[in-house]
């Protein structure tokens, strides 16, 4: 029997009502924000910078399959095993194959969105084969048997004194105390051993690097690196739009990264991934699988989504969005939260399910503003509400309402008439400047007022004004 799952409004109305998520998500998407500040205000060439970014992705974009066959011959030649899954359920298929013929009974995975994308972490339990994630936050939600709610920050919905309470139970011994240092420490004497007894290390890749056949991934902790270098075999997943021409473009898109996601100049680990183990090298793993997944992105090649294969995951269009500072990322209800997530989880998990992800926003344009590779987001939202229209996937009374309100704005004094109207019952409704209830507006009042309307219309304020104007001269 399957069990339905609540709906983005009934997702967005239990996160509203949970304080300890808004303090959790106030702390770190404002810490976001003004590291992010920080650094482009030391990084006057950012603009150029951006240009540089959004010119490298439309490029591999616009010769994708070139740069494919590219990659896949140079990551052969380096003694890697290059596969191919047309959607999430290949991959998974492909993953747990290697897996399984490994006789693989435990396994490392090291951030991945991509993973989460393809359901990774459920494919290799029921495989029987034991996930333990590596990176601090994932090893968090791990912990709490949940999905990422950040693309950067995978725990940002957890507080530190919940955390707190995670580790007293999950590890053992627990921490000897609730400060950041010492949980830290807790973390990793819980790691260490399953790192070094791993039979396989799972990752992503922030690039694939065509010209070489490297991967590289990007992190903090170093997790990925314990997680690659010693099992005996590394396996990549990776989405076929991660492609850049080369090292250097490699590089040049870093740059947008790491200030944007976290206000640095570059992470702590920038690791390239070149084949296994060859004869001489200290470490690495003796074999290496690349699987480049599809999953709906060679169909938005051809819509007017493309520009979304832009995308380099920096977290930057969430960490601005007022909707993902008020809701978190669980109320998206798909892999990726935030704008980007709006856009996506439709091509994903369809349109119908996920129409009221585009619906929720409120179009200020902000997360356009800040992505570093100039992905018009609002621009990709709206489309999904033209298709959403299209596909008469609206309820009947928001149809019946719109139709409502195009009709009075074809009939321009029917319309002031009924703006005049409008705008004095408003004011009937208010109390001391706020209007805590509103018939038909239940979902705008039930968490915040609104600001009670001055008595008059717009156009009613810009007579009077220029009135006031022409008789002051």
């Amino acid at each position: 029997m399957t069990v339905p799952q609540p709906s983005f409004k009934e997702r967005a109305a239990a996160a509203l009502s949970d304080g300890a998520l808004k303090i959790a998500i106030d702390r770190t998407t404002g810490t976001a924000e003004r590291k992010r500040a920080a650094a482009l205000a030391t990084f006057p060439e950012f603009d150029a910078a951006r240009a540089k970014g959004k010119a490298i992705k439309n490029h591999v974009i616009a010769h994708l399959d070139h740069y494919l066959e590219m990659f896949e011959r140079n990551a052969t030649a380096a003694g890697a095993q290059v596969h191919w899954a047309t959607d999430d359920a290949e991959a998974r298929a492909i993953v747990t194959r290697i897996c399984l013929d490994a006789n693989a009974k435990l396994v490392t995975r090291s951030k991945s969105m991509l993973g989460e994308e393809i359901g990774l972490p459920h494919a290799l339990a029921d495989a029987g084969i034991e996930r333990v994630e590596t990176d601090l936050a994932e090893h968090i939600i791990q912990l709490a048997g949940e999905r990422p709610s950040h693309i950067v920050w995978p725990a940002m919905h957890r507080t530190r004194e919940q955390v707190a309470n995670l580790f007293r139970t999950g590890h053992n011994p627990p921490p000897a105390a609730e400060d950041p240092g010492t949980m830290v420490q807790s973390a990793r004497r819980e790691l260490r051993a399953k790192f070094l007894a791993a039979d396989i290390g799972i990752s992503g890749a922030n690039f694939l690097v065509a010209d070489t056949g490297a991967t590289c991934t990007v992190t903090n902790e170093g997790n990925a690196e314990l997680t690659t270098t010693p099992p005996r075999i590394h396996i990549v997943t990776a989405g076929i739009e991660k492609l850049v021409p080369s090292t250097a473009h490699a590089f040049a898109l870093l740059r947008l990264l790491v200030r944007s996601a976290t206000g640095g100049e570059m992470t702590q680990y920038t690791t390239f991934h070149h084949g296994p183990r060859r004869p001489g090298d200290a470490d690495g793993p003796e074999e290496m699988h690349i699987v480049l997944v599809d999953n709906g992105r060679t169909r938005m090649l051809a819509d007017e989504f493309r520009e979304m294969l832009r995308c380099i995951r920096c977290g930057a269009c969430m960490n601005h969005c007022v909707v993902y500072r008020q809701i978190g990322g669980h109320a998206y209800g798909g892999t990726y939260p935030g704008p980007m997530g709006a856009v996506l989880t439709p091509v994903l998990d369809g349109l119908a399910p996920s129409r009221d992800l585009a619906q929720a926003c409120t179009m200020n344009g902000r997360c356009a503003e800040v992505c570093p590779v100039g992905i018009p987001l609002p621009t990709l939202l709206r489309a999904w509400r033209r298709r959403s229209w299209r596909e008469r996937l609206e309820p009947g009374s928001v149809r019946a309402g719109i139709g409502l309100w195009a009709m009075l704005a074809r009939r321009p004094a029917l319309y002031r008439l009924a703006s005049r109207i409008g705008v004095r019952a408003l004011r009937l409704l208010g109390r001391r400047g706020w209007i805590s209830r509103l018939p038909l507006a239940g979902g705008w009042t039930a968490y915040r007022d609104m600001p009670r309307p001055s008595g008059r219309t717009f156009m009613e304020q810009y007579r009077a004004e220029q009135a006031r104007r022409e008789g002051g001269r």
